[in-house]
């Protein structure tokens, strides 16, 4: 094989370099050559506007793919749920790798836990999902917060509980676990409390669909239980025609019987982002073996939320 770099395209900041830095290294152990990362600024990087104004869907990938479809890079490393639901044709997911910690995490002053903020707590997420969750569980629990939107980096997002004008933000864990701060975390928010964002804490990688050669090297990165659970809950988001912005929650996990995997259990939530209004159901079947049983299950219980009323929580629609 050839000696030659490939060239990962990445964005710049802190968090994606890290990822793919290990993605960079994952793939040189196994393909034997060397991997250079390749920096490219997103619209998403750049622009300073509210997630949800911007669309959120494939803001920080476009200028990644564009980079591909021009073969100025080889392959390229997104967060999975940064990724639109529609592949295009001309690429190819070549891998999934093995999921990340899917949780969301509180950084509150004093080490706070989530149930511990006082009240009138004020929280900074840049997620409507989050914002819809965390408001619904603390209407039914008797918490008085409020959620407040914020943009940035980690960094930026923290400053806001160091400097004293927020009492909490709330991240995802794996983001934090992979740039070495998963220890300023006060609070995991269990899953039963917060469903995180369809595809939180996995990995896409990336590449053009006619490099075989390079799909079937990528693909030795690809773990076949992250692939079938995020392909469940993308398939949930697609059916809900919901954008990456949406406050859609899913979650899809294995449930096993003693040691034997035996079923996956897929869970959705959609609500209004005062916590006024929520849809939160699950449906469980077999582990999907193929990508269609995977996709089938996002649909069913999809179909099931629409009939709930799911559609009517989410504001604008993506078509």
């Amino acid at each position: 094989m050839s000696s030659k770099a490939w060239r990962l395209g990445t964005r710049r900041s802190r968090l994606a370099m890290a990822q793919s830095g290990q993605v960079a290294d994952a793939v040189s152990q196994v393909t034997g050559r060397p991997v250079e990362l390749v920096e490219i600024t997103t619209y998403g990087d750049t622009s300073r506007e509210h997630l949800a104004q911007i669309g959120g869907t494939g803001v920080f990938v476009t200028a990644l793919r564009d980079a591909l479809l021009r073969g100025e890079v080889d392959f390229a490393v997104h967060s999975l749920k940064d990724l639109p639901t529609a592949q295009p044709e001309e690429l190819a997911l070549a891998a999934v790798p093995l999921r990340e910690d899917p949780r969301d995490a509180i950084v509150a002053r004093d080490a706070l836990k989530f149930t511990d903020l006082p009240r009138g707590a004020r929280i900074g997420t840049g997620s409507p999902r989050r914002m819809a969750q965390l408001n619904a569980y603390a209407r039914s629990h008797g918490l008085d917060i409020e959620t407040v939107p914020i943009r940035g980096n980690v960094d930026t997002r923290i400053g806001y509980v160091r400097d004293g004008e927020l009492d909490a933000v709330v991240l995802a864990a794996a983001g934090l676990n992979r740039i070495g701060r998963i220890d300023e975390v006060t609070d995991f928010l269990s899953v039963d409390t917060v469903l995180p964002a369809p595809g939180q804490g996995a990995l896409a990688i990336e590449c053009a669909a006619d490099n075989a050669d390079l799909i079937a090297a990528l693909g030795e990165l690809d773990d076949p239980f992250t692939r079938a659970a995020v392909t469940a809950e993308r398939s949930l988001l697609a059916a809900l025609e919901a954008g990456c912005s949406a406050p859609v929650g899913a979650l899809a996990d294995l449930l096993a019987d003693g040691q034997i995997v035996n079923e996956m259990r897929l869970r959705g939530v959609v609500g209004t982002t005062d916590g006024s209004r929520t849809v939160q159901l699950s449906t469980t079947g077999p582990v999907p073996e193929t990508y269609d049983q995977a996709m089938a299950l996002g649909r069913e219980l999809a179909a099931e939320m629409l009939a709930q009323g799911a559609a009517g929580l989410m504001g604008e629609r993506a078509h």
